[in-house]
Parts: C-alpha cells; sequence; structure tokens
C-alpha cells in the first residue's frame, strides 16, 4: 500500500505539470560503476538504443501494450547482423601481410602474394588483444574468401583501424580514409561495390599506416537481413522527462493509459551501504486517462550486451526463482575476470540479473537479438547459450482504470572481484567476505523500496536546495546532471589492510584508475557531502609512496589502468600538479572535518611532497599539468599558483598540528612566493599564462582554493582583477580556458566563476555552461572539455571530473568551518 501510495505521488505530480522538463545531453538511466552505466542519448527515450556511456549499446527495450495495441516507450530494437565474413571478434582469421611496401598491383586479384608473411588477425601493438603484432609504420594486408551465392540485402564492411587506411575490394577501392577509430565501425556497401562480389574467390587487401599512438587492424564483412518489422507498434508519446540526482523519470501517453517510468540508482553518497549496491528500480506505473478499464501489459527486455566487451562473446543464461524473485542472470561463458584494462572497454565477466517478484501474471524468457517483430510474441525458449541474447520480462498488469498500478523490475550487476590492487584482486564494497549474494541483494533491495525512494528523494532535495541557495536555478540543474556521473565513474572497494577505497576510472581520456589529476576536479561533491569518500580516492596514492612502490619525491599521476591498480602506467610524471593536488585536498578534508587528524597519519609525505614544491613549484620547468591537452608548458602561471597554494595549505595543517618549527619555515617562505608570483605574473590588467609570455591569459582556477580553505596567500585584488578581465573574453558557450584557442573545461570554469565576489559574475560565467550543457549536439554523458564557440564536445566524456561543479556548494558549507 506504501509503495502504491508514494508512485500515486510521483505520478501526480509528473502529470499535473509540477515538474519540469530537464534537458541533458545525455539521460542516465542505470548509473553505478565505469562498467554498469546505462544512458539514453536522446530527447525522447523511444528514439535511440540506450548505450553505455562508451557508446556500446547496452540495449534495453520497454513497450506496452493496451486493449492489444501496442507502444514502445523505451530504446530501439538493435540492428541485427549476419556475419558473411568474420572479422576477429568472432574468429581469429588467417591472412598474408608484408611490412615492406609490394608493386602497384598489390590490391588486385592477379597478384602473387605466395611469398608474404602469413598471420592472424587482429593485427596490433597491444600484446593483450592483437595476434600478430604489428610495430612498423605500414602494413599491407590481402585476405582471400569465397562467395557461394552472392545474392545479399545491404552489406556492410566492418572495420576497426588505428590509423589512415585504404581497401579495397577485388582491386577496387571500397574506403579510403585518415584518421582512426577505437571501435567497429560499419561501412554500407554501395550497389556499385556490392556487384563486385563475384561468387568463388574474393579479394579484400588493405594497407594501413600507423602514425602515431596505438596500432590496429580488424575487419569482415556483415550483412543486414531484410526488415520485417512489425508495424503495428506505435511509439508512446513522451510528455516529459525530469532528471534530479538520483533518478531520471519520464511521462508518457499510451492510447488510453499513462505510464509513468522511473528509473532510480540510489546513489547516496551519505549511506555508503545502498550505494555499493549494484541494484537500480526501473518502476512502471500505469493509470487508465479516460476513466475507463483497459487491458495491460508490461514488456522489458535487457539485452546481454551489458554483460559482454563485444557482441561475439558466447553468453550463458540461467532462469530461476529466489526468495520470492523470479530472476534472469547472464554472464560470458568464458569469464576472463580481470584480464583486460583500458578506456573503451564493457564488463565481461561477472553477471547482470533482471527480477520482479515471482507471480502468476510474470512469465520471463530467453531470445535471440529480437531484432525485428513483436516481443509480445516471443513464447519462452530453452536457450541457456548464444551470442547478443535479450532476456524478456511480460507482466500482465490485467485490467488498468482510475486506481494506479505500479510493476516494479530491478535491475543489478555482480562483478564478483571488482579491482586488482598490486596484485590483489578485490571484491566489491557490498561482498567484502565473499559470503554475500547477488541474490540476497536483490530480496533487499525490493524489500526497502520504500525506504530506499525516501532516501534518495531526501538526497535530490539535499543536492538541489544546496546548488539553488548557492548558484541559482541553472547551476541547480547543472549540478543535479553531474550527480550520478560522478559517482558512477568510481568504484568502492577496500584495501587489503581495511582502507577504504574509492577509485576513479579516467573515461574516454586513457582509462587509467584514481588519476590524481582527476581525483582533484572532482572532490568537491565529496568534500561537500561525505569526505569519507574523498579519502578513499586519495588513499591509494598514499599507500603508493609509503609503501616504497613509488620513490620519486612528488606524487604519482595514477595507480595503473582501470581496472588493475598495480602502479602507475601513465607515460609522464606530473610532478607538481599532483603533488599540489594531494596537498590542498588534504588541507580540504582537514577544512571539512575541523580537525588535521588524517594530515597526520600522512604527513611525513606530505613533508615531502612540500619540500619538492618549496624548491620547484614557484617557477614550474617544462611539464605537464592537468590540461595536458593543451600539451607541455614551461613557467605555468596557475600551475605556479597551485603550488603556493598547496604550501599554504601544507601552513595550515602544520598549525592545526602544533609543528612550530614548520610553521615559522613554511610561513615566511609562501608570503615570499606569492609576492614574487605577482610580480612575474603581472600583464597589465591581468595575471599572464605564464611568466615570460606576456600578452596571454589563462583562467586561474587553481586560485579558488586559497578562498575555500581561507589560507588567504593572494590578496583578494587578484581573484577580483582577474574576474574582471575574464568578463570581457566570454564567448557563447563559455570562458576559454586561456589565450591559446577557443576551447574550455567546463569544471575549470566553475572554479573560476566561485572567485567571484558577487552573485552577477557567478551567474555570468557560470549560464553559458548550463546553455552548453542544455543545447550541445554531442550526445554523451557530459563532456568537461568542449568549444566556447560551437557548444560541441572536444573530447573526454562521462567523466567524474563533473563533480567539480559543486566547488560552489562546497564553497558556501566551507563558510561554517
Amino acid at each position: 500500500m506504501k509503495k502504491t501510495l508514494y508512485s500515486l505521488f510521483l505520478f501526480s505530480i509528473s502529470f499535473n505539470g509540477f515538474a519540469q522538463n530537464t534537458k541533458a545531453p545525455s539521460y542516465p538511466l542505470i548509473t553505478h560503476d565505469p562498467y554498469f552505466s546505462i544512458w539514453s542519448n536522446t530527447d525522447e527515450l523511444a528514439k535511440s538504443t540506450t548505450r553505455h556511456w562508451t557508446g556500446a549499446d547496452n540495449s534495453l527495450l520497454g513497450l506496452l501494450k493496451v486493449d492489444g495495441k501496442t507502444y514502445r516507450f523505451l530504446g530501439e530494437t538493435t540492428q541485427a547482423y549476419k556475419t558473411i565474413l568474420p572479422a576477429a571478434d568472432e574468429k581469429n582469421f588467417e591472412t598474408f601481410y608484408t611490412e615492406t611496401a609490394p608493386d602497384s598491383r598489390w590490391m588486385t586479384n592477379s597478384f602473387d602474394d605466395s611469398k608474404w608473411k602469413n598471420g592472424r588477425a587482429p593485427f596490433g601493438d597491444n600484446k593483450l588483444i592483437a595476434k600478430t603484432i604489428w610495430l612498423t609504420k605500414d602494413l599491407w594486408v590481402r585476405r582471400a574468401f569465397v562467395i557461394t551465392a552472392p545474392n545479399f540485402n545491404k552489406l556492410f564492411l566492418k572495420l576497426q583501424h588505428d590509423d589512415n587506411i585504404e581497401v579495397y575490394l577485388n582491386g577496387e577501392q571500397l574506403y579510403k580514409t585518415e584518421g582512426w577509430t577505437n571501435k567497429f565501425i560499419y561501412l554500407p556497401f554501395g550497389n556499385d561495390m556490392k556487384n563486385k562480389l563475384k561468387k568463388g574467390k574474393n579479394i579484400i587487401a588493405i594497407h594501413i599506416a600507423n602514425t602515431s599512438g596505438g596500432a590496429d587492424l580488424d575487419f569482415g564483412i556483415v550483412e543486414q537481413p531484410k526488415s520485417v518489422n512489425d508495424n503495428t507498434i506505435q511509439l508512446a508519446l513522451q510528455k516529459q522527462v525530469t532528471v534530479n540526482a538520483t533518478q531520471t523519470a519520464y511521462q508518457f501517453i499510451c492510447g488510453k493509459v499513462n505510464l509513468s517510468l522511473t528509473f532510480t540508482s540510489p546513489l547516496l553518497i551519505n549511506d555508503l551501504t545502498i550505494l555499493a549496491r549494484p541494484v537500480s528500480y526501473i518502476s512502471a506505473a500505469v493509470k487508465a486517462n479516460d476513466g475507463k478499464q483497459h487491458t495491460v501489459q508490461l514488456y522489458f527486455g535487457a539485452s546481454t550486451s551489458i554483460a559482454t566487451n563485444t557482441g561475439s562473446q558466447q553468453v550463458v543464461v540461467k532462469k530461476y526463482i529466489n526468495n520470492n524473485l523470479t530472476i534472469l542472470k547472464a554472464g560470458t561463458k568464458e569469464q576472463p575476470l580481470l584480464q583486460k584494462k583500458g578506456d573503451d572497454l564493457r564488463i565481461d565477466w561477472g553477471y547482470m540479473y533482471i527480477a520482479t517478484a515471482a507471480a502468476a501474471n510474470i512469465k520471463q524468457s530467453v531470445s535471440e537479438n529480437n531484432a525485428s517483430g513483436n516481443p509480445f510474441n516471443t513464447t519462452s525458449s530453452n536457450i541457456i547459450t548464444g551470442k547478443k541474447l535479450v532476456l524478456n520480462t511480460i507482466v500482465d498488469m490485467g485490467k488498468v482504470g482510475n486506481k494506479l498500478k505500479e510493476q516494479l523490475l530491478l535491475m543489478g550487476y555482480d562483478d564478483v572481484y571488482s579491482i586488482q590492487y598490486f596484485k590483489q584482486n578485490l571484491r566489491p564494497w557490498w561482498n567484502l567476505n565473499g559470503t554475500a549474494t547477488m541474490e540476497q541483494q536483490l530480496s533487499n533491495a525490493a524489500d526497502d523500496y520504500v525506504e530506499t525512494l525516501r532516501k534518495c528523494v531526501a538526497v535530490n532535495k539535499m543536492i538541489r536546495n544546496d546548488a539553488l541557495k548557492a548558484g541559482g536555478e541553472n547551476y541547480a540543474t547543472i549540478c543535479e546532471l553531474a550527480y550520478r556521473q560522478t559517482i558512477a565513474a568510481h568504484k568502492l572497494v577496500k584495501s587489503p589492510s581495511g582502507e577504504i577505497l574509492f577509485l576513479s576510472k579516467e573515461n574516454f581520456s586513457n582509462g587509467s584508475i584514481n588519476t590524481v589529476d582527476v581525483t582533484y576536479p572532482s572532490a568537491p561533491l565529496f568534500l561537500a557531502y561525505n569526505p569519507e569518500l574523498l579519502k578513499g580516492m586519495l588513499n591509494g596514492i598514499f599507500y603508493f609512496s609509503e609503501s616504497g612502490k613509488w620513490t620519486k619525491p612528488y606524487s604519482a599521476h595514477d595507480l595503473g589502468t582501470y581496472p588493475l591498480a598495480n602502479g602507475q602506467t601513465y607515460g609522464e610524471d606530473m610532478p607538481v600538479e599532483e603533488s599540489g593536488n594531494m596537498i590542498i585536498l588534504t588541507a580540504a578534508i582537514a577544512k571539512a572535518e575541523g580537525n588535521a587528524g588524517y594530515a597526520e597519519k600522512h604527513w611525513k609525505i606530505l613533508s615531502t611532497w612540500a619540500d619538492y614544491l618549496s624548491k620547484t613549484g614557484l617557477d614550474p620547468a617544462n611539464q605537464l599539468c592537468t590540461d595536458d591537452f593543451a600539451g607541455h608548458l614551461a613557467r605555468n602561471s596557475n600551475l605556479s599558483v597551485k603550488a603556493i597554494v598547496a604550501l599554504g595549505g601544507y601552513l595550515q595543517m602544520a598549525e592545526k598540528l602544533g609543528k612550530t618549527e614548520t610553521v615559522a619555515i613554511y610561513k615566511e617562505l609562501t608570503k615570499n612566493m606569492a609576492a614574487r608570483w605577482m610580480e612575474m605574473a603581472k600583464d597589465g590588467d591581468h595575471y599572464a599564462l605564464t611568466f615570460n609570455d606576456k600578452g596571454t591569459w589563462s583562467q586561474k582556477y587553481n586560485l579558488v582554493w586559497d578562498k575555500l580553505l581561507n589560507i588567504n596567500m593572494f590578496p583578494k585584488e587578484v581573484a577580483a582583477q582577474e574576474i574582471k578581465f575574464y568578463l570581457t573574453k566570454q564567448n557563447e558557450f563559455g570562458l576559454p580556458l586561456d589565450s591559446r584557442a577557443t576551447y574550455t573545461k567546463s569544471d575549470w570554469t566553475i572554479w573560476t566563476a566561485t572567485l567571484a565576489n558577487n552573485e552577477a559574475d557567478f551567474k555570468t560565467i557560470t549560464d553559458p555552461i548550463y546553455h552548453y550543457i542544455t543545447t550541445t549536439s554531442s550526445r554523451v554523458p557530459i563532456s568537461d572539455w568542449h568549444q566556447t564557440l560551437t557548444g560541441k564536445m572536444v573530447g573526454f566524456q562521462a567523466r567524474s571530473v563533473v563533480g567539480g561543479f559543486f566547488i560552489k556548494v562546497l564553497e558556501q558549507k566551507m563558510k561554517d568551518k
């Protein structure tokens, strides 16, 4: 009864107009960690296939049948392809190749390739993936194949390449481009090229050139079968979508029935037990809109792609009942536990779960990818293994009239082991001792559904109201959209010594785990609401140095490549950047908690890093900072600010700990450094990008910690002068990062805006970020790196750094510390 009343409340406020439509670049549906993360990239939920944040299909499909008429409200049916010539993700085929330039006839069918080498695909420089290692600049490949009956529908070249490539079919050029892909792309054959395929022997010939970075080649041919889609399926009319901190709610009209669909991922920042439980709620509530009775059935389908890295992986499915729940469970047959690392990867070990209350009106089944037809016609099958399967749940909701009816579905993921931490595999937080089961987690989630929703509503209100008070309506929306993205880019585990570890993945960047200069911008959300989680972001880096595994006199950049935290894998250090970040964040924890106990625990290594900054931080050498995409920069004035503020934070912590000798040394040192900085960086009405390049400028976002932590290394006039100057440099979609380019980082821009001493200037700088986020044509989870002239992403997406948007909220909370 309580559940129904709660849902009725949500249903009522939505359909009576109290909630407003939210516009997002991508809408979070299922968000738990870097692997269990499903989004909708269109404003209308039924206008696209739901996807993992990397862009790979993680298809969810929802239909409602009303009086025999079927309405699609969630997802699109995914395209199914028939393999004509398998790529290596399906079969490690053999082919002829050479790394020495052949003669000009190399792509023709008559060319003699018998003296070329023989190798298995894929080709590349990654020893974990490539079957034939390719380390030279150029590669020529010839692959022969036989067609018995060349009568095809639409054909596509299935291709993954890094870098520049030209492809020939039977001597005719099929495709040519410069650049690279990080996944398979499907390139349609024109009719003329389709006609080049002949009965009998055919040749695909490829030349690929590796110009920089990685090397990779894999290819095949697939066919799109003729469509036999059921035209009786109509699109539901979407009336509204709202996004808050923990929920995304949609409202639809399906003929004579209204549907309220709510996705709840209860990432409760103040309740780690629920935050770590990898179970999301999907609630479908229906009610007639004409006062009459209607026969209603609900369909929900989930692709097993959610449990695979590629569509070629074999999946095993189990159907059973446990704790009064009917459950579908799926995972790869291979179960390659923690065997892959990198950025553009999905999980392919562990198991996905779809569960709901066991009842006579519930039917669950497994089918092959239902790219055509009506899923309501899916019959129960004996399929337990296959590729690209669909987990089907059909609910007969009976007669629906004025009384609301709700169906609750649970979606979960058990990754068994989450992280490898210095060669030791760590279980997820919810199963630290290995005795908990996913069935228990699903049952607990079902039992405490109403209470969990109440907690979610409380967090939703807290996040919105705090941001509204701090920065206004637009700023509050920015924070709401950032909340789940920030948390879900981390994984919560415990170290072997029992310390909390909250490890980020550097999404859509280089895939590093626990990157310090990703932790730094992400920190404001956690400092504002739960500093223990920030400690979980610092503990691994402290351990890396304190254990002697990292011996340099400055902080490491990362702990490895996700999910393997076995030591830094980034190719270059950021000495001033990372040391400054670690000291500033430790000082921020001391401020938030009102004591320096955490700093005292790590004082020895903090002192080592402070000593390094005292010698090198004022006038940094030619090194990378967190904005490494902009390249190396010597004498970086903003990086210098970081070093000075970090030393001010170190001084502040020393004062709290009563370390009088250290206080005496660093008080004089930091005072002199700040004064010298002002002299060296001064450039008329602002401060320059570098000490030696006048006529330049940059956002001095690192200065915000001088204000928030009340360190006061710099006179207030420095920030005031910078803000006045920035207001003359605004573009439609934001303030450029610096004078070198027109792109910006949205997290840094909001930090810069927080330097303003009045609400009007803060909004003037942050409103273009709101404009970017709510109007960008880049339909991905928020990209923090975008063009201020066009509002299009440059790179990065789904990263935790948007937690930095909460810096203004943090400022308000720090005022009381």
